[in-house]
């Protein structure tokens, strides 16, 4: 009995050996022949919300890190003055179209003259009359154009998040000053995340656009995200070379004798759906492997 106890713990023990022992080499192959790298990071479109015109902030919608969809009101802008460019616009307009009655009453009797009598009316006078009569058409189009400039300032004056996201660095209060064409606050858009992959440069002579990936991200170790290779990138900024003295290159020099591999960035568009746990944000720490061979997800966690 003892004997049959000792050969039945000798084979699990085998067996559990064994189990081990071909996962392991499995993901040895894994990391061998596949490349993969530590250094990932999330990113995504990071909109700057700019205003367009220049005001008092008079009403702000949202808090820091908000959720907002498309259309919803992030902050207003004083419109008291772009109000009154619009009631001046429309007044311009108004007395635009007045002019060109009178203009165009003076044509019209000059040329119903002159189809009577051409010699009663000079060329001179002819021409006159004719060129003011098609300026005061110009002169009604841009005081229309002025007018609708002028709405749309004012239509400025309320900034509305272009896209589904999170807001975030909000710095400033009611009573702030906002400057046209200098953002003010940002806007992580939500639709766009995607992985950078940092990869030596010695791993990345085989892999190509469309390759399957594995993204593991640091906060979520259990539970791996695929992807596949959208792009490489063609070139990357090295931190030596800079214009120096007389414009010649600022070289450094490197006393080492090992020649540590460049970084290039890989970029990796994540599958969809994602998991409903995984919350994707901006800088999340990533590992990031390209599957080279027809291998199991699950010996890709690293």
């Amino acid at each position: 009995m003892n004997f049959l106890k000792t050969i039945i713990k000798l084979l699990l023990t085998f067996s559990i050996l064994g189990a081990a022992g071909y996962f392991g080499y499995h993901k040895y192959r894994d990391y061998i022949e596949n490349p993969w790298t530590r250094d990932g990071q999330v990113r995504t479109q990071v909109i700057q919300v700019t205003p367009r015109v220049s005001g008092m902030v008079t009403r702000i919608y949202v808090i820091d890190n908000q959720y907002v969809k498309a259309g919803d009101p992030l902050f207003d802008i004083d419109p008291s003055q772009y109000h009154f460019k619009v009631k001046q616009a429309e007044a311009r307009l108004q007395r635009t179209l007045e002019a060109a009655k009178g203009t165009k009453i003076e044509y019209d009797r000059v040329m119903k003259i002159y189809k009577k009598d051409p010699g009663a009316v000079s060329q001179k006078d002819l021409t006159r009359n004719r060129v003011n009569y098609y300026k005061s058409m110009a002169d009604i189009d841009a005081s229309r154009e002025a007018l609708n400039v002028a709405k749309l300032n004012l239509s400025f004056t309320k900034v509305t998040a272009e896209v589904d996201g999170w807001v975030s660095n909000i710095n400033f209060q009611i009573g702030s000053q906002a400057v046209a064409n200098k953002p003010i606050m940002a806007l992580v858009d939500q639709n766009s995340f995607w992985v950078f992959g940092f990869f030596r440069e010695n791993t990345i002579p085989d892999v190509r656009v469309g390759d399957r990936a594995a993204v593991t991200l640091m906060a979520y170790p259990n539970t791996p995200l695929k992807g596949h290779v959208e792009s490489l990138a063609w070139g990357i900024a090295h931190s030596d070379g800079s214009p120096g003295y007389n414009l010649l290159p600022n070289v450094k020099p490197v006393f080492q004798w090992i020649r540590l591999a460049q970084r290039i960035p890989v970029r990796i568009e994540l599958d969809t759906p994602l998991p409903e746990n995984i919350k994707l944000r901006f800088g999340m720490t990533a590992s990031v492997m390209i599957l080279k061979r027809d291998s199991s997800e699950n010996n890709i966690s690293k």
